[in-house]
Parts: structure tokens; C-alpha cells; sequence
């Protein structure tokens, strides 16, 4: 199958198209930049570069959340028009399922982390048993001491990947001691390509949605409305 992959998510953006079941191309971006200025203009370079037939499309796939509010409505936006105007289907996978899945059969737990400010994150835990990728605990925003406080009773080294690591991880290494290991740069982020493996084998098990219909996982309520929340309370 041939398939798109846009990940807008969090601080890093990429794009990646997967062809007759083969990675063909990636783009990917981690700096200033916002996902408005970088996705699109990265999609067409690469449409341009490997001369990528949209036509032959056979699903869009999306990171589909927890992640920064302002960049999944990029990139979900992206994903929804250009799966609308193609008439095919969106696969949409979770953000922590991508960063983790960056890290391949290893014995240790693996613990994607997204900072949600606040001393919050996004997170969740996962293992490898064999060849199977199962998550231990379901996707959260949760306080950060807290979640340091669960994962001290799990036994075994466990990995660290995204981007609250670089918020969290001297905090991580005074609670988790030798515990704790964290992923090289060069996994430490959400990557399209990873999406899309991810995302052509839940095509294959018939999970892909209808573009119309689909919306992401936020976990909580942004900001914006978190604040109007507070002000009512308080009368104003």
C-alpha cells in the first residue's frame, strides 16, 4: 500500500510516505520554526523530490494526540483536507504509541514523555514482551512528581524519550537514580516514519477512520479554555 504520514504534534514536525510497503522518503524539522511555516512546505519538496503520485494514495495517517493543542490542529488539518480531497481514509495513532515506538525490543520499560507546563506531561508506559508491543498504563496528563512517584515501585530500568525529557531530566535522575536511561537524539522525538509503519499496519486490521469524522486526543482542555474556566469561577 502507499501511504502519507504528517506528524505535527509536538516540538518536532515531519512527513514521511510509505510506498508498496516501503519507506521512500521522510522530512523531518526540530527548530524555530512553527508547523504552520514547515509542513506543507516540507510535503511538496518531497512530492517534488521522489516525484510522489498523490493519486496512488491509499490512506493519510495522523498523529493523533496527546501533543501541543496549536500543532495538532496543524497537522490534523493537513491530514483531514488532504485525505478529504482524495477521497481516502485517515489512520490516526496516538503521539506516546509513535515516541515509544522508537525504541525496538528492548527488556527495559519505555517512557514517552510530553511536556504539558505546569509541571505536567503527557505520558504512559510501555513494554516489549517478545515481538509485542503492549502499553502498561493508559495515556495521561498527569504531575510529573507523581508519576516519578508510580514508576519508582516498577522494577528494571526504564527508558525516557521526548520532549519533557529535556524539562524533567535532572528531576527524573535524583527520584530514579541508575533506574532511569534516556533515549540519543536521534530517537528522543516523534518521528512520521515510525507513524507511518505504525499507521499501515492498523490499514491492514481495518482501523483506519473516515476523514469527516476524525478528531485527535487531547487529554485536557487548553489553556484558553482552562483559563475562561477560572475566570467564571472566580466571578469574572
Amino acid at each position: 500500500m502507499n501511504l502519507l504520514a504528517i506528524d505535527a504534534s509536538g516540538v518536532a514536525g515531519s512527513v514521511a510516505y510509505i510506498k508498496n510497503g516501503k519507506l521512500v522518503g521522510e522530512y523531518y524539522f526540530c527548530d524555530k520554526l512553527t508547523h504552520s511555516q514547515t509542513i506543507m512546505p516540507m510535503l511538496e519538496h518531497m512530492k517534488s523530490l521522489i516525484e510522489m503520485d498523490l493519486d496512488e494514495i491509499d490512506a493519510v495517517a495522523v498523529t493523533a494526540g496527546p501533543g501541543s493543542f496549536t500543532g495538532l490542529r496543524i497537522g490534523v488539518t493537513a491530514a483531514k483536507a488532504l485525505a478529504l480531497a482524495l477521497d481516502v481514509p485517515i489512520v490516526g495513532v496516538p503521539t506516546l504509541d509513535v515516541i515509544a515506538h522508537s525504541i525496538y525490543f528492548t527488556e527495559h520499560y519505555i517512557c514517552p514523555i510530553m511536556d504539558a507546563r505546569r509541571n505536567q506531561v503527557y505520558t504512559s508506559l510501555y513494554k516489549w514482551k517478545g515481538e509485542v508491543f503492549e502499553r502498561e498504563l493508559d495515556h495521561m496528563a498527569t504531575d510529573m512528581d507523581e508519576y516519578l512517584e508510580t514508576l519508582k515501585a516498577y522494577e528494571g530500568k526504564i527508558i525516557f524519550l521526548g520532549d519533557g525529557v529535556s524539562v524533567h531530566q535532572e528531576r527524573i535522575q535524583n527520584v530514579l537514580g541508575n533506574q532511569a536511561l534516556f533515549a540519543p537524539s536521534f530517537c528522543m522525538m516523534q518521528h512520521a516514519s515510525v507513524l507511518a509503519v505504525m499507521a499501515e499496519k492498523l490499514y491492514t486490521e481495518g482501523k483506519a477512520e473516515d476523514a469527516s469524522t476524525f478528531v485527535p486526543m487531547y487529554l485536557r482542555k487548553s489553556q484558553a479554555e482552562r483559563e475562561k474556566e477560572e475566570r467564571e469561577q472566580n466571578g469574572h
